[in-house]
């Protein structure tokens, strides 16, 4: 086996900002919008792989609106017993959990081979996430051109030092949903922050603004009828989900790339796939094969099992969910106090070699 001790260095303290230092640096050590290392495969596979249906997403489509459709109906029933409580708590999970999933699959535009079901669904899901639909989408390419490369990469979720009190407190959404709705607030008005408009092109913000106060106006709707009605059931079911069935979301989540390299050129190096039993794959609609959808992001989710099949003789060898965190919780903690560390990824024998980018040579 390979091990892949990185010659990395690490500044004890990293700006994690998109207009700072680490921005300039980044571009300066050839790591923006560079050549990302690919598991080498057949293109008569890889376009079998790429090949794109409506089939298998609207299916799973239908089988998730069945399920929130009937939890949440039984919590609605059984709304002021405890019979509420397990209905409501499957119905958070497929709200706040599998939403982003889905959000994530449709702005690729993989899930269907219909744009405008992609579009629908991306719209959809972005608002149960309460999410700009607009700035999510750059942020996101943004992710896929620059990952983890820090300056640049928007959705580094783990930054060293881990904030692992803000982590167990986002388990409900205390922090992350304020944070969501206050940033809708601050688009309707038409006020972005500095990293904002650095992904983000001018011409698309008019739309932001748009879509935040559209946003706004139904989370308005549901407060007022819960006033009107004198009970919180209507926020039970469309919008607090966010908070309280999203704790899946970062267990299942966050291993995706936290603790690994940063500033690498090799998504097998700064990503993770992790095996799941398949309700949670259902769930998470395999969002669990990560490097393979950042080393191949265009094979819908649907395919990415056999993609994974196909390469993995090239890639670390995955472990199951509380394996993974057993490896990476011990190493988060370690990076409170020394920012240097993280996990070195084993390859197989015979994998192609990884690719540290530019600053190996440094």
């Amino acid at each position: 086996m390979t091990d892949l001790l990185a010659p990395l260095k690490f500044k004890p303290s990293r700006n994690y900002s998109l207009t700072g230092p680490e921005k300039d640096r980044a571009i300066e050590d050839g790591l923006v919008s560079a050549e990302w290392y690919q598991t080498p495969i057949d293109r008569k596979v890889l376009k079998q792989f790429i090949k794109r249906t409506d089939g298998p997403a609207i299916r799973d489509f239908v089988i998730w609106m069945a399920l929130l459709v009937t939890t949440g109906a039984g919590g609605v029933y059984f709304w002021g017993t405890w019979w509420a409580v397990p209905f409501f708590v499957a119905y958070g999970v497929l709200y706040g959990t599998s939403s982003d999933s889905r959000w994530h699959e449709s702005l690729h535009g993989t899930a269907f081979k219909t744009r405008w079901m992609n579009d629908w669904l991306y719209e959809l899901a972005s608002f149960m996430q309460i999410w700009n639909p607009v700035i999510w989408r750059w942020s996101h390419m943004r992710h896929h051109t620059d990952t983890t490369i820090v300056g640049r990469d928007p959705e580094i979720g783990t930054m060293r030092p881990p904030q692992m009190i803000l982590m167990g407190l986002n388990l409900i959404g205390l922090t992350s949903v304020p944070r969501n709705l206050l940033a809708l607030g601050r688009h309707s008005v038409g006020r972005f922050t500095d990293d904002e408009r650095d992904f983000t092109p001018e011409s698309e913000l008019p739309r932001a603004v748009l879509s935040a106060r559209i946003h706004l106006a139904i989370y308005g709707c549901v407060i007022v009828s819960c006033f009107v009605w004198g009970t919180i059931l209507p926020a039970m079911l469309i919008g607090l989900p966010r908070a309280y069935g999203v704790w899946l979301l970062p267990i299942m989540g966050l291993p995706q790339h936290a603790g690994l390299a940063e500033d690498v050129l090799d998504h097998r190096l700064n990503s993770r796939t992790i095996l799941l039993p398949l309700p949670l794959r259902f769930i998470y609609w395999n969002m669990n094969y990560h490097v393979e959808h950042h080393m191949f992001p265009m094979v819908p989710y649907h395919a990415l099992p056999a993609l994974h099949e196909a390469i993995k003789h090239d890639c670390p060898k995955p472990k199951g969910l509380l394996a993974t965190w057993r490896e990476l919780f011990p190493v988060m903690i370690r990076q409170i106090r020394d920012q240097n560390h993280y996990i070195h990824q084993v390859l197989p024998d015979g994998a192609g070699a990884p690719n540290f980018g530019p600053r190996q040579q440094h």
